[in-house]
């Protein structure tokens, strides 16, 4: 039987200690076992001390008598030139957590964020002229990458979590950063929020209502997008003459959730109302954007993908023998397959000693949990929110079963029995420094 285990994200500040605490209490009862996951983003002075602190405040439980197990990751990376800050630390932050989730066999991971982050939110998508999906906030429950993510205080007051803190005597680090009015975030944490909250006492509830109510008015969306989708797309393009029936609302909306499932975050609001009014005028035309260039001929919209000079060096690999854990480099598909040692949810070893390495056909069929149907990975892919350009490399099979997908995991049908000596796989679109092989032994590869 597998064993239970939930994680926290614990980054030993206020808030995420009080959940941490909270998580142990709750799950003691039931013989959970609790994994605290920190990230060291490697930007401030005091991250190693807060790393210490962290680490022997979980031993000091653990050995209190609570089944809990600490568990760090230290990026590696820093924000390119004129990338927010704040944007790269949440995006690197989430892949290590998720990592740390995968390698630990967990399959929820708890958020401290409460009604106050979700007030703050709600309006820095106010401000910056967001739609209903950006009004919405954070969601309370998302599955993404195999793993589901949860905010259980998301309606909880900051000051209930003050007070837990106090109850308990909890002692918290405290990030410096989080009073530096450089980031967005701190200067409505500061200066707006206090002000909207003494003339109007109950604004951080009224804002996550809302928050609540444009998630309802964006799911609604998304279904009727998809509704008018089916009737005026065929394959990757958009008709454009049976769009222009709809009214000017529904083509706003079909045309950005169609843009927006081909080129995620390529799109700006500008480019989708230029659209709106020169494609109905515009028998060819041509718009560039980061994915691509976006084409209108004869009446039909499409979106032109660059294409890559093929490196006539580097032929993609068909088969590959995966012995050990490690990093196996396939030049040709232009990545990284990583196999990590797992004792739960991944593919017995055995099955790995000989797999083959192939490209999507579009008649595969991805199982993504025990208990549920399998589908195309189209829909895998949407379901899962997968960005296209995570949906690279290659498809790997051993004796004809579906083992593993980019971007979406392993395969339930393939999930190794319990015991069974199993690796988890993930697949990473960059090369190591010259081609170094992180595994037990460099990896046997046919081309």
């Amino acid at each position: 039987m597998t064993e239970a285990r939930v994680a926290v994200a614990y980054s030993g500040g206020r808030d995420s200690t009080a959940l941490l605490h909270a998580t142990l209490r709750a799950a003691a009862p039931y013989g959970i076992e609790v994994v605290a996951l920190h990230v060291h983003h490697g930007l401030h002075p005091n991250a190693d001390a807060w790393l210490t602190h962290c680490r022997r405040r979980c031993e000091r439980w653990a050995r209190a008598g609570h089944r809990l197990h600490f568990s760090s990751a230290r990026l590696t990376t820093l924000p390119r030139r004129g990338e927010s800050v704040e944007a790269w630390a949440r995006t690197s932050r989430y892949d290590a957590l998720r990592r740390l989730a995968v390698e630990h066999g967990v399959d929820i991971v708890l958020l401290a964020h409460h009604q106050q982050d979700q007030a703050e939110t709600f309006l820095l998508q106010a401000f910056r002229g967001g739609g209903t999906s950006g009004l919405a906030g954070m969601p309370r429950l998302m599955e993404r990458d195999g793993v589901t993510w949860a905010r259980p205080w998301l309606a909880q007051a900051r000051d209930t979590i003050d007070a837990y803190l106090r109850r308990h005597r909890l002692g918290h680090v405290d990030d410096d950063s989080n009073v530096d009015e450089r980031f967005a975030r701190n200067r409505l944490r500061h200066r707006v929020l206090p002000a909207l909250r003494q003339a109007f006492p109950q604004a951080e509830q009224a804002l996550t209502t809302a928050a609540d109510w444009a998630r309802e008015a964006s799911v609604c969306l998304r279904d009727l997008a998809q509704l008018d989708l089916a009737a005026i797309s065929q394959g990757e393009s958009l008709q454009i003459t049976p769009w222009m029936a709809l009214s000017s609302e529904r083509r706003s909306n079909a045309l950005r959730h169609w843009l927006c499932e081909r080129a995620p975050g390529s799109v700006s609001a500008a480019l989708a109302k230029r659209l709106m009014s020169e494609l109905p005028v515009c028998t060819n035309g041509r718009w560039p954007i980061p994915a691509g260039e976006l084409r209108s001929h004869r009446g039909v919209l499409t979106l032109a993908k660059p294409q890559a000079i093929p490196d006539r060096s580097a032929v993609r690999e068909t088969s590959l023998r995966v012995n050990a854990a490690g990093a196996y480099p396939l030049p040709g598909w232009g990545g990284v397959l990583r196999a990590t040692a797992t004792q739960q949810a991944g593919v017995g070893i055995a099955a790995l000693r000989r797999v083959e390495l192939l490209p999507r056909s579009g008649a595969e069929q991805f199982q993504a949990g025990p208990g549920r149907p399998a589908r195309t990975l189209k829909k895998q892919y949407q379901a899962a929110g997968v960005p296209t350009e995570r949906r690279g490399g290659p498809l790997i099979y051993s004796a004809g079963r579906l083992l593993f997908v980019p971007g979406l995991g392993i395969d339930a049908r393939a999930v190794a029995s319990p015991g069974e000596p199993q690796l988890t796989l993930e697949w990473c679109d960059s090369l190591p420094i010259d081609g170094v092989v992180a595994a037990a032994g460099a990896p046997t590869l046919d081309r």
